[in-house]
Order: structure tokens, then sequence, then C-alpha cells
């Protein structure tokens, strides 16, 4: 069993891996208060970012998935399997061989996030970035049916309605949902809206292009991850692999779904 689960890790893609592993790990540190780590030291809290130098605080917020609640660890899971579920699928579907763009997005989205919290005073923007990859896997994926709970069907873009309908009939807070939701739309629009609306003045303008840096950090891993590979080859007698070729210069691409 624990070779099954190391290869289902090993073959998620880099970026779903990494936010994955960050926010098991911080998690797990907080709840079980390990090296006096507490969720106290890593909300959102400008005070501290900008007068104490807690600058880490602007990217644990993003890490930690628990809360107060009796049913914290059933909580902590079924947040776990939004993210991998929905971040796998955009980074291996929409992003397919650019997960520097799939980066950008998560930065994008979590920049708004930041920009947005003073007003809702929301310490852990975890659950609305998630939210956010939620909504955005399903604008790019309007034709694909889903069916809650073998209650009713409907299509892949109602997905976050419904879970936010959901939330609200169990008197769950639904503001975090909604900025998930609000900073999905954003992302779309400029991205997949704009540029092609007739006569529009962003037609035919990417705006939210992927910046240099992503595609070089993405480029950088990959050449690590062949080295690495190589090396194993060698010490395993193997022979050495040639270097991948960086494909991050592409446009996006869709999820090949079946559509009605």
């Amino acid at each position: 069993m624990t070779t099954s689960i190391t290869k289902w890790y090993m073959e998620l893609p880099v970026v779903t891996r990494v936010y994955l592993t960050l926010a098991v790990s911080t998690t797990i540190l907080c709840y079980y208060k390990i090296w006096g780590i507490d969720p106290l030291h890593l909300y959102l809290d400008y005070t501290g970012v900008w007068y104490k130098g807690q600058w880490w605080r602007l990217i644990t917020t993003f890490l930690f998935f628990a809360d107060a609640s009796n049913n914290a660890e059933i909580d902590f899971l079924f947040h776990m399997f939004f993210l991998v579920r929905y971040s796998r699928m955009l980074e291996e579907g929409t992003f397919y061989g650019s997960s520097a763009d799939f980066l950008w997005m998560l930065t994008f989205g979590g920049s708004i996030l930041l920009g947005l919290v003073p007003f809702f005073r929301i310490p852990f923007l975890s659950h609305s970035l998630t939210f956010m990859m939620v909504y955005v896997w399903g604008r790019k994926n309007e034709g694909l049916r889903m069916s809650f709970l073998g209650l009713f069907n409907f299509r892949a873009p109602y997905l976050p309605w419904v879970l936010l309908a959901f939330s609200f009939l169990l008197q769950m807070p639904i503001v975090v949902d909604l900025l998930g939701i609000f900073v999905g739309h954003v992302y779309y629009f400029f991205q997949d809206v704009a540029p092609n609306q007739p006569g529009g003045l962003l037609k035919g303008r990417r705006i939210l292009a992927t910046p240099y840096v992503f595609k070089w950090l993405m480029s950088e891993q990959e050449r690590f991850r062949w080295r690495l590979a190589r090396g194993r080859g060698v010490q395993a007698g193997g022979d050495a692999a040639e270097a991948p070729a960086a494909n991050n210069d592409r446009d996006d691409g869709q999820v090949h779904q079946h559509q009605d």
C-alpha cells in the first residue's frame, strides 16, 4: 500500500504536488503544535507583515486548511480531496504541458485575495484559493455534465454555485467561497472572455500572459528532475536520457471531455 501511495504522489503534476505537500505539512504541524507552531503564527495579519517583518504570513494563509470544529479531521480530508482533484485536473488538462501558466494563475488569484482581505477580515485564504480552482475548472469544461449526490444533474460551470448553496444550507460561512468565485471569474474574464470579445478594447491582447520568471522557474525544475533521473540512471548502470525541452510558450488548451 505504501508503494501505491508513493507512486500516486510522484505521479501528481509538480505544482499540485508541491501545494499538497506544503498544505498537509503546515496543517499537521499546526494541528499537533509541533515545534510550537500555532495558527496564530500563520494567519494573515498585515500589522505583523508590515511592522514586524512577518512576511511568511502572505504565504502561510494559503496553506492552513484545518478549523476549530469537532469534525476538523473530516473537514481537512474533504478540502485535500478538492485541492488535489481540481488542481490536478487543471494542471493536467487545461494547463497541460505548461505548469508555469497554472502557477501564474494561482499567484494572480492569490494576489487579488490578499488585496481583498482587509475588507473581510479572513485569516486564512486556502479555501478561497481552492474554490477559485473549482470555478476556473468549471468554466473550462462547460459541456461536462455532473451529478450532486445523485440528486440532480448540472453542468460543470454550476459546480461552485452548487457547493456554495450546500454550504449555505449547512449554515457554514460562504464569504470565503464567494471570494474564490469572484477571483476565479476575474481570471477567467481577462484570460478567456475579454481577449475574444469582438470590438473589445482587449481583443487579441493577453494582459494575463505568464511572466517569464514563472517559465524560467518551471524550466529549471524540469532540468533538475532530469539531472536527478540521469544520476540515478548512471548509478544503476542505465543509459542517460536526454534533457526535456521546455514547453512553456504554448497557448492555454482545454480539457478534452465528451460534450453533449
